[in-house]
């Protein structure tokens, strides 16, 4: 079994916010795969479905952000889900906006629902890290992070979120960084022009 984790906050207010962005992509893969309607477990909401013939879990801490580690840390251990087998979808303020990069273990960058990840789990789980781009102005990172999407965003956002969703079997083959590279692949494919 795998576990596929978003993060974000919980409540409508929060829906459209930049640091939604991985709540945004686990509801895609729900959506695409037909797994089952979400419901409340874990202190969060979980779908259940397959991406394959592999068994994997979709959750959505409903903690807050800060501490999503909680959340993700009671479905780890109720199922006995290693970090290796975790998969963490999470905005990136470091990368520019409509770009996605792979990565497994290593710092938080000061963001806080990986933060607490880390200290209930360690670091060796997978991260899925969505560009958010950053405003500039290290004075205007908690508004931009909070701030909804823009209208002009969703040129890209729809599209990178549904090239997610595709690409989301890729993950299972329990191996890794491959995974990741795979996954990633299968993203850009899905995302180049004429590629319906």
């Amino acid at each position: 079994m795998l576990l596929l984790v978003g993060l974000g906050n919980p409540g409508s207010k929060y829906n459209d916010n930049r640091h939604n962005i991985g709540f945004m992509a686990v509801d895609g893969i729900v959506r695409r795969h037909n797994f089952s309607s979400p419901k409340p477990r874990f202190q969060g909401m979980v779908s259940e479905g397959r991406l394959g013939s592999e068994k994997i879990l979709i959750l959505k801490p409903q903690t807050f952000m800060n501490l999503s580690g909680q959340s993700v840390a009671e479905a780890a251990r109720f199922y006995k889900i290693p970090p290796q087998d975790i998969f963490v979808f999470h905005d990136d303020l470091d990368i520019p906006a409509a770009r996605i990069k792979f990565k497994t273990g290593g710092g938080h960058a000061g963001h806080n629902g990986l933060r607490n990840i880390d200290q209930h789990l360690g670091k060796e789980y997978h991260r899925i890290r969505m560009g958010i781009g950053h405003p500039g102005d290290k004075e205007r990172v908690h508004g931009h992070v909070l701030g909804d999407f823009a209208k002009s965003d969703q040129a890209w956002l729809e599209p990178l979120l549904e090239a997610v969703a595709f690409a989301a079997p890729a993950l299972n083959d329990r191996s890794g960084e491959t995974a990741g590279a795979r996954f990633l692949n299968e993203v850009g494919l899905r995302l180049k022009p004429n590629n319906k």
